[in-house]
């Protein structure tokens, strides 16, 4: 098939209305994946939203307990270097109609006391504490503004590929079944037409 030029056959028309209606399935299958993503996506917006409010709220207390802490004990630098850097995160992925986006857990708990009860009090615990919420909602947001933005480079793709079916490649298979049905059924018209002339010159 060469520039889309193809012999008028009966097997070639065959050929071209079975790839025609692979060509619509999978425009149908891609059409329903695109929507199933946007919906997902629009999901995950509103829900990363909410979280961005909380981390608002979070902070907000986070800052104060802080404040109250430097108040009541001085800066507490010396007891902030004692809390580890945090390595319980774990990062896997799950698959949203082939889209791989992932899944971001926070393992550490807020229950360990790492610097002590001497020279410290509850403010310093409730800083901490606060901080650590901080800490998981940060974790939960990161893990919605990826998945957002790798199902929003999943959508593009599924619509560029819906895109060259629907305007493309099932146009240029309906306009080859035209033409060859009319280059067929003309072929038909003009062998009926010798059989009907040999037919009368037998007689």
């Amino acid at each position: 098939m060469a520039d889309g030029q193809v012999f008028a056959t009966k097997g070639n028309l065959i050929s071209i209305k079975k790839s025609l209606r692979l060509a619509q399935t999978g425009f149908e299958l891609l059409d329903r994946k695109n929507n199933i993503l946007i919906r997902e996506t629009m999901s995950l917006i509103d829900e990363a939203n909410v979280i961005q409010s909380s981390i608002d709220a979070a902070y907000s207390k986070a800052y104060k307990a802080l404040m109250a802490a430097n108040v009541t004990l001085g800066i507490v630098d010396d007891a902030a270097a004692l809390v580890p850097i945090e390595t319980g995160l774990q990062i896997d992925f799950r698959s949203v109609m082939g889209v791989e986006v992932p899944t971001v857990r926070l393992n550490s708990t807020v229950g360990e006391n790492y610097y002590g009860y001497l020279n410290t009090s509850t403010a310093l615990d409730e800083a901490y504490a606060a901080f650590h919420e901080v800490k998981r909602l940060t974790v939960k947001l990161t893990e919605i503004e990826n998945s957002v933005y790798r199902l929003a480079n999943g959508i593009k793709k599924t619509q560029k590929r819906a895109n060259a079916l629907k305007n493309i490649i099932i146009p240029r298979f309906t306009e080859q079944i035209k033409t060859i049905t009319e280059a067929l059924e003309e072929k038909e018209r003009e062998e009926f037409s010798r059989m009907k002339v040999i037919k009368n010159n037998v007689k």
